[in-house]
């Protein structure tokens, strides 16, 4: 078990005052078995109204409203935890889907939803002709094609750090051959959906303090991986940036269908064209 401590912190600078219209705010990290919210606090300038509520997933979303002009913006977060996750799990996948294909139940299928369902189109089928590779037979080890398919993105993506907003689709990615954690993210997520599982975007952020991982320049970063419903074992977390199973060193604040709804800052401002002087980023990570 780990102590850990985290700050992000988010800075608007612009060149006249305006108007800031409510911000949406995902920074929260999310409690389960592995992680212990200790506490977790946002402060907001210039002061703003924050009310709390849970999405659809459960995520903990923060909305800031402001009352005020102003000619910055800062939210910063502070979030203390305990982490107790081992690097190597050991998953107690049901009999009925140890080997794949397998069928979800009934009831599965419909909670799963959306989450089973490609969101991008794939006209050319290139992407599910990759994905298509990893399945080694007409009956292939559920839990060994899972990691192959995590393991195989980063041999066929090169890692490349990205600051522009968005995220590539899969298609894009693969005919690129890099992209950043999230493009390796949604790349695993919507080629796991393609072979028929349930499957999620998760952002958080990454504890690396040996500065082995890729994705972080300290000890700490933003970081974004994916999980995949089997049953039996429930939602396993894999990170295809690291070729890592399991959530050792990830620290989870949303999960979502789509990786556009686990922006950790969202909102939007009214001013003069050219008030926008420009944005940083700080997060660190340390125990």
């Amino acid at each position: 078990m780990v102590t850990l401590k985290i700050l992000h912190t988010t800075t608007y600078r612009f060149n006249d005052s305006v108007s800031l219209l409510p911000h949406r705010l995902m920074l929260r990290p999310r409690e389960g078995r592995e992680l212990r919210l200790i506490s977790s606090q946002i402060t907001v300038t210039p002061e703003a109204v924050l009310t709390w509520a849970y999405d659809v997933f459960g995520n903990a979303v923060t909305m800031a409203t402001f009352q005020l002009t102003a000619s910055h913006l800062v939210i910063s977060s502070v979030a203390e935890l305990q982490l107790d996750a081992v690097a190597w799990p050991v998953f107690d996948i049901a009999v009925s889907a140890m080997s794949y294909p397998f069928r979800y139940s009934e009831d599965e299928w419909i909670d799963l939803g959306a989450l089973a369902v490609p969101q991008f189109a794939d006209t050319a089928g290139a992407l599910r002709n990759w994905a298509q590779m990893f399945v080694r037979g007409t009956r292939t080890d559920t839990l060994s094609l899972l990691r192959d398919l995590s393991v195989g993105v980063s041999e066929t993506i090169r890692y490349q750090s990205r600051d522009d907003e968005g995220t590539q689709t899969p298609v894009e990615t693969l005919d690129r051959g890099w992209g950043s954690c999230r493009d390796f993210a949604l790349l695993f997520t919507e080629a796991a959906r393609v072979l028929g599982f349930g499957a999620r975007i998760v952002s958080g952020y990454l504890y690396n303090p040996e500065q082995q991982s890729v994705g972080s320049s300290g000890a700490g970063s933003t970081h974004a991986w994916a999980e995949v419903f089997v049953p039996g074992a429930g939602w396993i977390t894999f990170d295809p940036t690291n070729r890592s199973l399991g959530g050792f060193n990830l620290i989870p604040v949303a999960v979502a269908r789509d990786i556009r709804q686990t922006i950790p800052v969202a909102g939007s401002f009214v001013g003069n064209t050219g008030a926008f002087a420009g944005m940083s980023v700080e997060v660190r990570v340390t125990s």
